[in-house]
């Protein structure tokens, strides 16, 4: 039995992480974990409330949605430090797509909101049981990048009506900045002093508290963690401004009353038509959910020298937007802030999630008729400063130098965003980064190549001193051969060929061509009858075994004209001592001219 147990654990821990870290649960780990997520608990109930509310849900959608799907992650999820919950971006991405359906606040749009984080985690999980992790790589870093800016640009500007009390719509910038000048004679002034201080005080924490704490003698960790529950101070202390001023009756716009309760059991609506109708944006969130996710959990991982699993943290996303749309929630993932907190804060396992989950519902049942009288503005504030650090205007410049092609799909990133709103620039954003792979697969990187004096090496003609031979030409290709560089292959190789009318034969050097598809092949077949044709024999060097073992399936090795040769250094010595001794191998013609 104790046999059949040791091989049916680590089967179940791949789809149960909390067998695998659970076992080894000890009392050190349990404190950690306990510390972690009292401060991870004080950073995300402001955040949970104002996040709902940048969605267009009531703030206590938030407080929901940070407590099962939290708990759902820790028994799914393979980060240990990973912290999920309502995040900036996903919330404005809900606000887009339920406005669609109905206004925002409305039943309806309520019920489009739980729809959504349904049909996100069944994609997820859909996903992740297929092992789709790697489709996150269609996304370069450069797009990624350009839409989480793009995106705090938008978020933060939404912001400013809480933060002037006056009223402002619009899903992209033109409509918002021209809703926004056209409403700003209402300013509510006592409004725009408790967000203008708020936004400062926050601004402040977040650079100048810790300096000044560590000054005072305070550890830097503590001091750091101590700063980062500033959200918390501007929350109490604009909470009790508006009670000691009476500040709801001169217009400041308060949170109101909060239910003490925990999260209900809902029933997202099963309509087909509503179903269809938030079907792609409900993909579209689950892929940047993801993306976002992902590449913070490998950071965090890296920096302990821990792994995680893709296609388990589908599935542990997956569960917890299952999770949020039937506790009353809307869709979440992982949130950097929070998660970086959690890590600094000493986390060791997913439990500090569900110690996180269990502050929040105790904040829900006991500490909401406190937050009645928390003002918008603060609220806004604290998202104005969030989403201003996820805005990144250092990297456009280094792509510009590094790479205009990357920089482009960037740029058209944020102006899309920007102009049209979030959805289609996640849409263009998805397009440019197939395109781009798609475009950079077409034309993959191939060189002429000559041998290295008196070493075995081959390198590029045009960038080193080498020796050739004008009877043997040799053409290194740096890719796989596909479908999609199959014509563009004959045509290089061909042109190749037809400038160099000495050469007799023809090396494909293959050291870096890891598969060949059936388009491919064909392509290889017409080059060597064509070549057969003009006197030209095709050979291929440094062929990779899996390569071969296809290779060896077809009737290509048969007809070829030429050999497979073990090494470049082989065939390159075998074929030029098959010719006229008289014409020894020589320095290329590009040395000569000065073009290396």
């Amino acid at each position: 039995m104790k046999l059949q147990d040791a091989l049916i654990m680590p089967r179940l821990a791949r789809f149960l992480p909390i067998l695998d870290w659970g076992r080894a649960y000890k009392g050190a780990v349990l404190t950690n974990d306990l510390v972690a997520a009292g401060i991870v608990t004080i950073m995300l109930i402001p955040q949970s409330l104002a996040y709902a509310m940048l969605a267009g849900l009531p703030p206590e959608v938030g407080l929901y949605a940070s407590i099962l799907p939290i708990i759902a992650y820790a028994l799914f999820g393979t980060s240990r430090a990973l912290a999920v919950g309502p995040v900036a971006v996903i919330s404005l991405m809900t606000l887009t797509a339920a406005s669609s359906v109905a206004p925002p606040g409305s039943a309806a749009f309520i019920a489009a909101a739980l729809v959504l984080a349904l049909l996100s985690g069944l994609i997820l999980l859909l996903m992740g049981v297929l092992k789709l992790g790697f489709l996150a790589n269609l996304l370069s870093h450069p797009v990624v990048s350009g839409f989480i800016t793009a995106s705090g640009i938008i978020i933060a500007t939404s912001q400013l009506k809480a933060i002037f009390g006056i009223s402002a719509s619009g899903e992209a910038m033109p409509e918002l900045v021209g809703t926004l000048l056209a409403n700003l004679s209402e300013t509510n002034i006592p409004t725009l002093v408790i967000g203008a201080l708020s936004t400062a005080f926050l601004f402040w924490v977040r650079k100048g508290l810790k300096p000044l704490l560590i000054a005072a003698g305070l550890k830097a960790r503590a001091a750091d963690l101590v700063a980062k529950t500033g959200p918390i101070a501007a929350v109490a202390a604009a909470t009790l401004a508006v009670v000691l001023l009476d500040l709801e009756t001169r217009g400041v716009a308060v949170v109101g009353d909060i239910p003490q309760s925990l999260p209900p059991l809902t029933v997202p609506l099963f309509d087909f038509g509503l179903w269809q109708q938030l079907a792609i944006p409900a993909l579209l969130l689950s892929i940047i959910g993801f993306v976002e996710s992902v590449s913070v959990a490998q950071t965090l991982a890296a920096k302990k020298r821990q792994r995680i699993d893709p296609n388990q943290e589908l599935i542990g996303l997956g569960a917890a937007n299952v999770a949020a749309s039937f506790s009353g929630g809307y869709p979440v993932t992982g949130g950097f802030a929070r998660s970086v907190v959690n890590f600094d804060a000493g986390a060791e396992t997913p439990a500090s999630g569900a110690f996180t989950a269990a502050g929040i519902a105790i904040a829900a049942l006991f500490l909401t008729p406190l937050l009645r009288s928390l003002p918008i503005a603060t609220l806004a504030a604290t998202i104005i400063v969030a989403v201003l650090s996820l805005v990144d205007l250092k990297t456009p410049r280094t792509i510009w130098r590094y790479s205009r092609a990357d920089f482009a799909a960037m740029a058209a990133t944020i102006v899309v965003t920007l102009l049209l709103g979030v959805e289609p620039g996640v849409i263009a954003g998805v397009g440019l980064s197939l395109a781009l792979y798609l475009w950079r697969s077409s034309r993959p990187h191939a060189a002429i190549v000559g041998r290295v004096p008196e070493t075995g090496h081959f390198r590029n003609v045009r960038r080193h001193k080498v020796l050739t031979d004008p009877r043997v030409l040799t053409i290194r290709i740096d890719e796989s051969l596909t479908y999609l560089n199959a014509r563009w292959l004959e045509e290089f190789v061909l042109e190749t060929v037809a400038d160099h009318p000495e050469a007799k034969h023809l090396v494909l050097m293959s050291s870096a061509v890891n598969s060949i598809d059936a388009s491919a092949l064909e392509s290889l077949e017409a080059i060597n009858h064509r070549l057969a044709d003009a006197g030209i024999k095709l050979h291929l060097s440094e062929v990779k075994g899996p390569v071969m073992d296809r290779l060896e399936r077809s009737s290509f090795l048969e007809d070829l004209s030429g050999k497979i040769f073990l090494s470049q250094e082989e065939a390159f010595s075998s074929l030029i001592s098959l010719g006229d001794e008289e014409a020894p191998p020589r320095e290329d013609p590009w040395m000569a001219r000065g073009l290396i």
